[in-house]
């Protein structure tokens, strides 16, 4: 088996990459764009990834397809059209902010004498996009005042609109060290609470005290291990079945959560990983070309699938698959507010006897659908929380209020569409690193 990712300015030149590496077998299995690069993540260049594998059956099949779908490729410059007016004017609202907070940053500093009254500028504020050279080693003093500037227009961005802003914001970032300022500023960027961030403050400058709190490092540190133990331990350490059953794993959870593409993840690391036999069964036979997809995830990994429809052709596709160590299963998305298919999925589910039931989330979605989803598919049993697609989250800090109010672990979080990569057991700890600006891997 070979899955490979490229990445491209566009989309044809990640597809002339596959083409040279895979050749007329070249199959595309996913694709995304994301930007990289630029000023406070504006003004970045726009990348496209291409996953892609070898395989001349499935390279056929998919290229009939496309001839089947003439418009396919109009279909395709229209929604990079359409991403493209997006950014464009996310980074005109951006601009603008950065705008406002810079002269409300510059009024305040002179007010509160960090720095002089800078002298009028016609020009205004510097463009978004522009590119600063750094200040001098030599001139401590302009460092200081950069600084200083960057931390009163981070904290100026998350004041509360209106009313009394000392009052709203009882921690001024700017009269702290540098050390506690960086990370107590990306807490709060992180969308966390008010009340968490400030909570987390104190309890690591009473543990490191003045001294402690000039070392960037061992503030970040302290701050994670404080983070942490807000959220709740990390679901319990997986059991195999000790009665010949295969280790059974369903995921369930909303439509568009990414369901199947964690399957196949979870499928391939099983198999590649830890040389597990793998089968596979999917639920999902309402989604349009839901099968397909799995099974074509299938066949790369070269692993069993068995579709099923009911609770007696559940039973008899585990019976088949006897001889697997693992059995993931995938289901149809669902409305969590349709009580009725909530309870024919269950029926469907129960022969399966599952050891582990995953509820999928989406973290890119709103705090209130999390909450809603983790409430309403109680009755599916489900017994730990699983992430999907951090590279499109805006902010982290609604995982951790969704946390905090389910009695539930976390198992995994996913950070892309990549097969068999982009997944990782979520920790209390991985979760604290990324709210204090930690990087996806």
């Amino acid at each position: 088996m070979k899955i490979k990712t490229f990445t491209a300015g566009s989309y044809d030149a990640a597809l002339d990459q596959v083409r040279d590496h895979f050749g007329a077998d070249g199959v595309v299995l996913h694709t995304r764009s994301y930007k990289r690069g630029g000023l406070l993540g504006i003004g970045g260049r726009t990348v496209v990834e291409l996953t892609a594998s070898a395989g001349r059956e499935l390279g056929q099949r998919n290229r009939a397809q496309a001839r089947r779908s003439p418009r396919a490729e109009a279909a395709r410059e229209l929604e990079e059209r359409r991403a493209a007016r997006t950014e464009e004017r996310r980074e005109a609202l951006a601009g603008d902010l950065i705008k406002k907070t810079y002269a409300a940053a510059k009024q305040e500093l002179a007010t509160q004498g960090v720095v002089g009254t800078p002298p009028t500028d016609a020009a205004g504020p510097p463009a978004v996009t522009a590119t600063i050279a750094p200040p001098a080693p030599a001139d401590d003093r302009l460092c200081e005042e950069v600084a200083a500037v960057k931390r009163m227009v981070r904290e100026l961005m998350h004041r509360p609109s209106g009313g009394d802003a000392a009052s709203a914001d009882p921690v001024e970032a700017s009269t702290l060290p540098e050390g506690l300022a960086e990370p107590y500023l990306a807490m709060l960027e992180a969308e966390l609470s008010r009340e968490i961030a400030d909570a987390v403050l104190a309890e690591v400058r009473d543990q490191l005290g003045e001294s402690g709190a000039e070392d960037a490092e061992r503030c970040r540190e302290a701050m994670a291990a404080a983070l942490s133990r807000y959220l709740p331990e990390q679901a319990d350490q997986r059991k195999w079945p000790t009665d010949g059953r295969p280790l059974t794993i369903a995921l369930v959870g909303s439509t568009g959560v990414g369901k199947t593409t964690t399957v196949a993840k979870l499928a391939a690391g099983f198999k590649l990983n830890e040389g597990k036999r793998v089968g596979l069964v999917t639920i999902d036979t309402y989604r349009i070309a839901a099968v397909e997809q799995l099974r074509t995830y299938a066949e790369i990994i070269d692993v069993p699938l068995e579709v099923v429809k009911t609770p007696a052709e559940m039973r008899a596709a585990m019976e088949r698959l006897h001889d697997c160590d693992v059995v993931l299963i995938d289901t149809a998305g669902r409305c969590p507010k349709d009580a009725d298919r909530l309870a024919a999925l269950r029926e469907v589910l129960e022969p399966a006897r599952a050891d582990e039931t995953h509820l999928v989330l989406s973290s890119a979605s709103a705090q209130r659908t999390m909450l809603d989803a983790m409430d309403r598919f109680e009755r599916l049993s489900y017994d730990r929380v699983l992430f999907t697609k951090l590279d499109e989250a805006v902010t982290v800090g609604v995982m951790f209020d969704a946390m905090r109010r389910v009695n539930r672990g976390m198992s995994y979080i996913t950070t892309g569409q990549e097969v068999p990569h982009r997944i990782e057991p979520a920790t209390p700890r991985r979760l604290a690193e990324l709210a204090l600006g930690g990087e996806l891997r």
